[in-house]
């Protein structure tokens, strides 16, 4: 009897140890597939879906800084490179992210480009996602540096340019005093003083005509703009300048061609290069302008036989108060914004403008403008002609 309990109580225990064991075996099985499932999953949930719908760089590190998740951008930027990221200004602010677990904001200017010719600046902000990783978004604000830059250039050489006829005035007149006696000082004084009062008038007037552009829509105003009436009002407003220095201003034939736009600004326009050809040739020189239009394109061409412009000074020229030749800008009283209002007008006319120049041998301005479709009355008028 007690031997067949002996049996019966070591099939039991057999059978207790027997479950404990696959107890044992299945929770650990769980807790592997749990830390697969946690190994796995290395972005939180939605995270992914977030860094790719960004139209700005976002990444996301591991403790390693190991890039896990990344948006095209950050790629752009030049922030990833084989799945690390690579900018130790940026692992800087990971680092006292990881160690304080307190978000962090700054902007950071970084070298673009293997040779580190160009700069990058961004916005970066970093904070931490989860235990485990941290969340880097950057913001790319070149552009905006770049509009400072240009402001602050602005604001100084404006205040340079109007501080020469300015002082100018005012030393003529200090002179006038001491000369009372002397009638001929007198007018020669005054002479003066009007030539930079009109110089003044002139930079004034072409500030306010490069705000105005740059604050205007022009195309949502357009109206149909003939360019033979352009190009003619254009010429006639220099023809008595050419005339005086013996120059020929050689003009197309009629084109019959449209525009969009305003058309006292396209006048402004090809008048300024008309006349920058007039100033920078020599006398007797002739001038060309014609017009071509092609597959819905219009272009203006102004071509003379000037001095030329140097080819490292051919970027520049459309830049505000830059001149080639800063004597002779002043003493043919440029100012150095004409061209870049030509630009302006140009591309708020939703054209471009290019310059091809050689030294000795001229130059050549070409306006670049989408032709206008014809309408039913512009066309029966044109058959009239």
């Amino acid at each position: 009897m007690e031997t067949g309990w002996l049996v019966l109580f070591s099939v039991v225990l057999g059978l207790v140890v027997g479950a404990g064991f696959v107890i044992l075996l299945h929770v650990a099985e769980r807790r592997g597939n749990n830390a697969v499932t946690v190994a796995s999953n290395a972005v939180p949930d939605g995270v992914d879906q977030v860094i790719d719908a960004l139209d700005f760089a976002g990444l996301v590190l591991d403790p390693s800084n190991n890039v896990v998740k990344a948006s095209e951008m950050a790629y752009t930027y030049g922030l990833v490179a084989n799945g690390l990221l690579v900018h130790p200004e940026v692992a800087e602010i990971v680092a006292s992210v990881r160690a304080t677990g307190e978000s962090e904001n700054q902007e950071v200017t970084l070298a673009r480009g293997p040779f580190g010719e160009a700069s990058i600046h961004l916005d970066v902000q970093v904070a931490r996602l989860g235990s485990r990783y941290v969340l880097v978004l950057a913001e790319d604000r070149t552009d905006a540096y770049r509009l400072e830059e240009v402001r602050r250039d602005f604001i100084a050489n404006i205040s340079h340019e109007l501080k020469t006829p300015i002082g100018a005035i005012a030393l003529l007149a200090e002179a006038l005093d001491p000369a009372s006696d002397d009638p001929d000082q007198v007018r020669r004084f005054a002479r003066r003083m009007g030539q930079e009062a009109s110089r003044l008038a002139q930079i004034t007037r072409e500030i306010i005509e490069l705000s105005r552009l740059q604050a205007t829509d022009i195309l949502a105003t357009a109206k149909q703009v003939d360019i033979d009436a352009v190009v003619s009002s254009a010429v006639d407003q220099n023809r008595v300048v050419a005339e005086a220095h013996g120059m020929t201003l050689a003009v197309g034939g009629q084109k019959r061609v449209s525009v969009s736009g305003d058309e006292t600004l396209l006048t402004l326009a090809v008048n300024n290069l008309v006349a920058n050809a007039i100033q920078y040739s020599p006398d007797g020189s002739r001038i060309g302008i014609g017009v071509h239009h092609d597959e819905g394109v219009v272009e203006l061409v102004i071509t003379d036989q000037g001095i030329g412009i140097p080819e490292e000074d051919l970027p520049r020229v459309f830049e505000r108060f830059f001149r080639v030749d800063q004597a002779r800008s002043r003493n043919t009283g440029g100012t150095g914004l004409g061209l870049s209002i030509v630009k302006h007008v140009v591309q708020n006319h939703g054209g471009d403008i290019r310059a091809w120049s050689q030294i000795g041998q001229g130059s050549t301005f070409t306006i670049r403008l989408p032709q206008a479709s014809i309408t039913p009355k512009a066309a029966s008028q044109g058959e009239r002609r």
